[in-house]
């Protein structure tokens, strides 16, 4: 299991191998997509970079437990699109939901029977 974060986020957690990027914007998903191969599995909330991953063959989770499927990230990324949009003309839009403990448990879920099958 690897962590990739960059310089400005490093942390005393020892668990896994990790990574550390410099702290440029993109750079750990520069790093995460030149890296992942096909069957990985990468977990991430950046949906351009999913998508990315996705038609490389690389299996991609999000924080709250979605397994993200390469035949919704058009619709995905296209919403994200239009609330970006929306955000420069000055529409307030809602951003995400807390953090759940269905959210964790959903994650912890999908990633258990995905380390399984695999």
């Amino acid at each position: 299991m690897y962590f990739v974060a960059s310089y400005a986020h490093q942390t005393d957690f020892q668990g896994g191998s990790w990574v550390y990027v410099d702290s440029l914007k993109d750079e750990v998903d520069f790093y995460i997509f030149k890296h992942a191969k096909k069957g990985d599995l990468v977990v991430t909330q950046d949906m351009g970079l999913a998508g990315l991953l996705l038609r490389q063959g690389v299996q991609v989770i999000s924080p709250r437990g979605a397994l993200l499927k390469d035949k919704h990230m058009d619709t995905i990324l296209y919403n994200r699109y239009v609330s970006a949009k929306l955000r420069r003309g000055g529409t307030f839009t809602k951003g995400p939901k807390a953090f759940s403990r269905e959210d964790r448990k959903r994650f912890l879920h999908i990633l258990q029977k995905n380390i399984v099958e695999s």
